[in-house]
């Protein structure tokens, strides 16, 4: 049987190709994961002792007043301590924003917990200097020397930028200031940790509420955090590992029906020859193992070199990329994983070929008999799991229970699958009839449908990759509708300059729209009014300004003053809780005082909105206080801040940009979508395969009847214009079903997932994107069946003929 084994893997090697493939792109889907997750894994988790490098103890913070505390008494003892924390502020220079919000960490005056890398430059040395981040520095533009503004109002400090460092993206920072300007930043100061260089009985005197451990524990426990949010990550990219393989398992499945029944007469000839069915199982399944090995070890070989590529190529934009590097782990679980595959998927089609009783003749599979016994149990069993599946899938919405949600749609799934050898052909039909007449049109149906069982595989690979892909393309262009709504909410103005201290030029409205990326402005009059110590603007509104999205009214009722919550935040504790409870507040403007009734609201910056008549009450002298844009939908949202940040910091106002964050969670989407696609496109590439595949091996397997065909008067351009419809037909049939099941399952998984935070979740097609899938998968079927067409054209009628 060796020779038989030997023999048979020479003769069928390039039979074997298109399963080596789909093989080969699963592992090396495997390795390239485990390459990448290692790679981050490694450069995330690199550094994170640094800044606890010079102390043996880190205290974790049990209430705010301990931070204080601890970095007092460090001063009063001598010993080192650093805050491990950050403020959010905003940044500029020159008047000029260049950070709408940037975290701002400690950066120590002791040479012993001075832990960035210096990059340039020195370390502070005096409380009115700073460090900054060289890759944050990439798209703020700060430089050494550069003096700038951080934080807003009362709280802003001016610093010098004496250094370039580079930090650990684990705690890194855009600037470093040291503790004394940063304590200044309370109301965006966070703090968890401080490392300690004192003992641990004084730590636990001055801050009793807090938690001491060792340094090196510390680390640890912050590695195996960093750790677990990239084995998330990776579990993420192992479900698409695992659909790219299940799509494996079909196609290698088919290829091995397919080839097992182009070889019934030579295991029927062995086993004439005294070949027992148990030797014979043996060497076709040793046939898989070392297809499946071979194929297995080329998929390690692509996945390490592109593994290496896209680690380099990740690293051009994410510096804290660590090395990429080789894991055994990951390497041998791939490894197995691909052999195990191989052998999973020729289990069936080995038992299936290895029943062949000696001198039984060559005859390809009819498929599903319905009235056999085998055919009414695979209708039975699909009618249990499409009635069962869509019932799950009901409950599912109606109780928004993602489990039984997910547990539905693999039934209904399944069940469509075991229902393929009926509706696929059926389908097909009809897709040729739609055709249109013609001989050409009848003989690639006929040979479509031929095998049942076989057509229905061919299309269930492709049938997996266009459902999913469109239940993912539906599904977030839902979630997109839905935050854009939220967006509108939360941001009705795309940018807002406020006046801070004087009121704003007459003319800067019209400076204000020459600006490239804006649609329109609008320019509202208002007062400046004291609640208690805090000044806050007043600007007037009459009615809903062109310039806000979404369906928010902005038309404050007399005697009602919209606050807005950063505001609210910044009143001393007794004004805020009458806000908040009585919501009423005084406001006292050129020695009036009135009190007005409070809405809280936020989304068009510092100013508080009253009415018109309400404004005229307070003040009939009111001045150009906010001017309100609207950007042009696609505006770089960059550089349309970056402009307004010019003539906001040269009118000494402040400005809001609500489009910069549109712009940013849009970005999160797209970027989302396309690595979505990305991955499920794996599958649908191994699924063409599989159709490539299969149109090849039935050319071998009708090479004869084909031949026949061209001696009866079949031209060449026929025959090609027949295999290419019957690849058309195929990869037509199974888009079209994953396109509906996908739009299902969309709906199903937006009623679920979306209702549960937002009422009344509507389904949103992204018609472009589901139809360009439906086009690309349908002319990929057509594209995979251009080979097997010129090599069956290329037979000569006589050649053909002769062979066997």
């Amino acid at each position: 049987m060796r020779g038989v084994l030997l023999a048979s893997l020479r003769h069928h090697t390039r039979r074997y190709v298109a399963a080596a493939l789909a093989v080969a792109i699963g592992v090396a889907f495997v390795v390239v994961t485990g390459m990448l997750t290692g790679a981050t894994r490694a450069g995330l988790t690199a550094d994170v002792g640094a800044p606890v490098a010079a102390v043996d103890h880190v205290v974790t913070i049990g209430a705010p007043r301990d931070v204080g505390r601890l970095v007092d008494a460090a001063a009063e003892d001598g010993v080192p301590a650093l805050t491990l924390g950050y403020a959010m502020e905003p940044v500029s220079r020159d008047g000029v924003q260049l950070a709408a919000s940037a975290d701002i960490a400690e950066a120590s005056l002791d040479p012993a917990m001075q832990w960035q890398q210096l990059e340039d430059g020195r370390f502070p040395t005096a409380a009115g200097e700073a460090l900054a981040d060289v890759n944050a520095a990439k798209s703020t533009g700060v430089a050494i020397g550069d003096v700038v503004r951080v934080g807003a109002g009362e709280a802003a400090v001016d610093v010098e930028v004496v250094g370039m460092v580079d930090s650990p993206a684990a705690f890194g920072a855009s600037l470093y200031v040291p503790w004394e300007v940063l304590e200044g930043f309370r109301d965006t100061l966070w703090i968890e940790s401080l490392a300690w260089g004192g003992s641990e009985e004084l730590a636990r005197e001055v801050a009793p509420d807090a938690s001491v451990e060792a340094a090196d524990d510390w680390v640890a426990a912050r590695q195996a955090e960093i750790s677990q949010g990239v084995d998330v990550l990776a579990v993420m990219a192992l479900l698409f590992v695992a659909i790219a393989l299940f799509v494996a398992v079909m196609v290698i499945a088919n290829t091995f029906a397919i080839l097992f029944a182009q070889r019934l007469r030579d295991f029927a000839l062995l086993r004439c020859v005294g070949v027992t069915r148990r030797q014979l199982r043996r060497a076709v399944r040793l046939e898989a193992l070392a297809l499946g090995v071979v194929a297995s070890v080329l998929g390690l070989v692509l996945g390490t070199v592109l593994g290496y590529g896209l680690v380099a190529l990740v690293a051009q934009w994410f510096a804290d990329m660590g090395p990429a590097a080789i894991d055994p782990l990951w390497t041998g679980a791939a490894l197995t994983v691909g052999v195990l595959v191989t052998l999973v998927a020729a289990w069936l089609p080995t038992r299936s070929a290895t029943r062949v009783a000696p001198l039984a003749a060559l005859r390809p599979d009819t498929g599903v008999d319905v009235r056999s016994a085998a055919g009414r149990w695979r209708l039975a069993a699909a009618g249990v799991l499409l009635v069962g599946g869509c019932l799950a899938l009901a409950f599912s919405v109606a109780t928004e229970a993602l489990p039984v949600m997910l547990v539905g749609g693999t039934a209904t799934f399944v069940g469509v699958l075991l229902l393929g050898p009926l509706l696929v052909p059926a389908l097909i039909r009809l897709g040729g009839r739609l055709l249109g007449a013609g001989p050409v049109r009848r003989l690639a149906t006929g040979n479509a449908v031929r095998n049942p069982r076989r057509t229905a595989t061919t299309a269930a690979s492709l049938l997996v990759g266009v459902t999913l892909t469109t239940a993912v393309l539906t599904g977030l262009a839902s979630s997109r509708t839905e935050l854009d709504r939220e967006m509108d909410l939360s941001h009705p103005i795309d940018a807002t300059i406020t006046a801070a201290d004087d009121p704003l030029e007459a003319d800067l409205a019209d400076r204000v729209a020459g600006v490239e990326g804006v649609a329109d402005v609008a320019t509202l009059d208002g007062t400046t009014a004291l609640i208690g110590e805090v000044e806050v603007p007043l600007a007037g509104v009459s009615a809903r300004p062109g310039v806000v999205r979404g369906p928010n009214d902005f038309a404050p009722r007399d005697g009602v003053v919209w606050l807005p919550y950063s505001v609210i935040d910044e009143l001393p504790a007794g004004r805020a809780d009458r806000v908040w409870e009585d919501r009423e507040v005084t406001v006292t403007v050129a020695g009036r005082e009135r009190t007005l009734q409070v809405k809280p609201a936020t989304g068009w910056g510092r100013a508080g909105l009253v009415s018109t008549s309400t404004l005229a009450a307070l003040d009939a002298d009111p001045q150009p206080t906010a001017v309100w844009v609207r950007a042009v939908d696609g505006a770089d949202a960059e550089d349309l801040q970056g402009d307004l940040a010019a003539l906001a910091g040269a009118s000494g106002a402040g400005l809001e940009s609500g489009y910069s964050q549109r712009a940013w969670v849009d970005l999160q989407v797209d970027i989302l979508t396309g690595s979505v696609v990305g991955l499920l496109a794996i599958a649908i590439v191994i699924a063409l395969v599989g159709i490539a595949n299969t149109l090849g091996l039935s050319v071998l397997e009708r090479t004869r009847e084909n031949a026949l065909l061209r001696a009866m008067g079949l031209t060449r351009t026929q025959l090609r214009r027949a295999l290419a419809t019957e690849g058309l037909l195929l990869s037509a049939v199974a888009t079209v079903m994953g396109t509906a099941l996908g739009l299902a399952f969309a709906w199903v998984g937006v009623q679920v997932l979306l209702g549960t935070v937002v009422d009344d979740a509507d389904l949103t097609v992204p018609v472009l994107q589901v139809a360009g899938v439906a086009v690309v998968a349908a002319l990929a079927g057509l594209a995979a069946c251009v080979v097997p067409a010129r090599r069956a054209a290329r037979v000569t009628p006589a050649a053909g003929l002769a062979l066997d």
